[in-house]
């Protein structure tokens, strides 16, 4: 098992590949405790913020990405499209089971799956039963508001046994630093 989280920043290792500029500005205000941006340009936010503006991604178990198991989340459930819609993140940004709901759209969405691509961003990836819904959705700025925080402590508890991939690793490490930083505010909200 690979876990190795001696440096305190666990998005420290993330690699910049390219900007991410909205088509069209959205206006969103940023919480003083907003610190610097992610590699694609949007703000780091403190766990305790609640409204934040974020990059959204679309995706599809239709894709058949490598190592995806048909319509089943990481948590190991099925994906979710209704009312309640399935989202992917970094859960160490938005730990599993985190609720949240985008401004202007009907929609809860809970937080029950990761990404490789998403480490180390604040990015939200929404899920999406077809490729034509995913491709509608594309890339967009949304404004977030989140409902209930997640389980920090399932999500670690998932992320330690996968710790020996990469993406998992980093997450992991994300998770446990928050659980050490933030433990009377995490005690308080679960």
């Amino acid at each position: 098992m690979f876990v190795s989280c001696s440096n305190s920043s666990h998005s420290a290792k993330a690699t910049v590949y390219n900007s991410f500029y909205p088509s069209s500005p959205v206006k969103a205000s940023l919480p003083t405790s907003a610190k610097g941006k992610d590699k694609h340009g949007f703000p780091n936010y403190s766990i305790k913020d609640m409204e934040r503006f974020v990059r959204t991604t679309a995706y599809s178990d239709a894709e058949n990405e490598p190592g995806a198991v048909g319509n089943l989340n990481a948590a190991g459930t099925t994906l979710k499209y209704g009312n309640v819609r399935s989202a992917a993140a970094d859960w160490s940004i938005y730990p599993l089971g985190t609720k949240f709901k985008i401004k202007g759209l009907p929609h809860t969405y809970i937080v029950d799956d990761y990404g490789s691509a998403l480490v180390g961003t604040n990015t939200v990836d929404i899920y999406h039963p077809s490729l034509k819904l995913m491709r509608k959705w594309g890339t967009r700025p949304v404004e977030l508001n989140i409902i209930e925080m997640g389980d920090w402590h399932k999500s670690a508890k998932l992320l330690k046994g996968r710790t020996k991939y990469a993406h998992c690793n980093s997450m992991y490490c994300g998770v446990m630093s928050n659980l050490r930083q933030f433990k009377d505010f995490i005690l308080q909200n679960n």
